[in-house]
């Protein structure tokens, strides 16, 4: 039975509605209806909270496929963030190449904040893809990644630079 089963259950077992429960472990009924219809996982503050009140250990409230589901959950979460992060360097890459082309001061100034926010949107969402180069089976790809990104950090800010100080 899925964790998110397993809350229903015990929580009509004892007769709560969603923000009786809630209320009584410190979090709002927004979150049991995720948790209840397999949307999120509850922290383990909260697991803790659960165990005590329905007088079941947290091994109980959680199975392998629990574990399983939510590091599945957040894997998906990291290839997506690591996709947004991909376009985000393709952005910063091409608009600073159309720097040299771009003779418009005010297209040029357009063209540097889109080379800016490409930058910004890649390590943003770089950070938040870590989870997808902590799986074991990518440690090759996470030392090649952590090079790539230096190089084209440095890539994408001498292209910056030398594109403006040619344009003055």
């Amino acid at each position: 039975m899925k964790f998110s089963e397993k809350l229903k259950k015990l929580r009509q077992e004892q007769n709560l509605t969603q923000d009786d429960l809630a209320d009584k472990i410190f979090v709002t009924r927004t979150a049991i209806s995720k948790w209840e219809t397999d949307n999120g996982y509850p922290s383990i503050e909260s697991l803790k909270l659960l165990s005590r009140l329905f007088s079941v250990t947290v091994d109980e409230l959680i199975s392998d496929e629990d574990i399983k589901i939510k590091e599945d959950l957040e894997f998906k979460r990291s290839k997506t963030n690591h996709i947004i992060a991909l376009v985000g360097s393709a952005l910063a890459l091409i608009s600073s190449v159309c720097m040299f082309f771009v003779e418009n001061a005010i297209l040029y100034g357009a063209v540097v904040g889109l080379a800016l926010i490409g930058a910004c949107i890649y390590f943003g969402f770089t950070q938040l893809s870590l989870a997808y180069y902590r799986d074991k089976k990518l440690s090759k790809k996470q030392s090649a990644y952590r090079s790539f990104r230096e190089i084209f950090s440095a890539v994408v800010l001498f292209l910056v630079l030398f594109s403006t100080v040619s344009n003055i």
